[in-house]
């Protein structure tokens, strides 16, 4: 049992919301995927700069609502986004970050607190993971989450719509799945706009630049059936594409598939 797993037994005993109870896992330290973690709760992307760079970047998300859906931003200064959970430290809450200097990863500690400054503004990005419940509701399989491994990620020669500093390739992660539950899926995510929502590309990787799906950029390889199709969609990684092609002088992000579980509920994101 991990400790994700184990934590969610805790706050059930205890009477504490799954999603804090997998903040507090990560503040003592657990540092794996948060796919399947707090099912029923919204999981969301980070990306956290300097002020100076925060309104472009803003900009370039409004521009770009399908890999980069806010969901929620903090104040200058502020760890805290009540707004996504009222114990809810960004600095310490998440299992991994990446600290950027110049467009390069210079570290992935498990909390910020040596990083963090009075001048950054915390962005949390929607994650596709919040609509894997309802794919799972309708017996649709997660190959990721049946492998118990990070989901495979890939940059795409599909471009973002440029604001500022901030340019490059979408990001897109990966799902396989025999046609029949391909076509439900389109139907299912299409529900969740401010998580993604429906698919970018089915089929055919190597139209969208894709050289080898054996090999994602970010996250973990997994198996694709003779019967299968990948299914693609945008995903809040974009960010990290983003912020190496602009070599921000300072960046910090969430450690791909290693996200922020908060308070929200899925259910509360759907449109239909």
């Amino acid at each position: 049992m991990t400790v994700f797993a184990a934590s969610q037994q805790s706050a059930a005993g205890a009477g504490m919301l799954p999603s804090h109870q997998a903040r507090l896992a990560c503040r003592a330290g657990q540092a794996d995927t948060t796919a399947g973690v707090a099912p029923g709760y919204v999981q969301g992307n980070l990306a956290i700069l300097p002020e100076k760079f925060a309104a472009a970047f803003h900009r370039f998300c409004q521009l770009n609502p399908k890999p980069c859906p806010i969901i929620g931003m903090s104040d200058v200064g502020n760890p805290m986004i009540p707004a996504l959970g009222l114990d809810l430290d960004i600095r310490t809450d998440l299992p991994r970050y990446r600290v950027w200097r110049d467009g390069e990863v210079i570290e992935e500690p498990t909390d910020i607190m040596a990083h963090w400054r009075d001048d950054l503004v915390a962005f949390v990005i929607g994650c596709s993971f919040s609509f894997e419940e309802a794919l799972l509701a309708d017996d649709i399989a997660i190959r990721h989450i049946d492998c118990k491994v990070r989901v495979p990620m890939y940059r795409t020669n599909i471009p973002c719509a440029p604001a500022g500093p901030f340019a490059g390739p979408m990001v897109v992660s990966m799902r396989p799945m025999k046609p029949k539950d391909a076509i439900r899926a389109v139907q299912i995510t299409s529900r969740f706009p401010s998580v993604h929502g429906a698919p970018v590309h089915i089929g055919l990787p190597q139209s969208i630049g894709i050289a080898d799906i054996a090999k994602p950029d970010y996250g973990d390889p997994v198996p694709i059936a003779d019967d299968e199709l990948p299914v693609f969609w945008a995903c809040g990684v974009t960010p990290q594409a983003v912020i190496a092609a602009a070599k921000v002088p300072f960046a910090i992000t969430h450690a791909p598939g290693l996200m922020l579980v908060t308070d929200l509920k899925n259910k509360h994101l759907a449109v239909l």
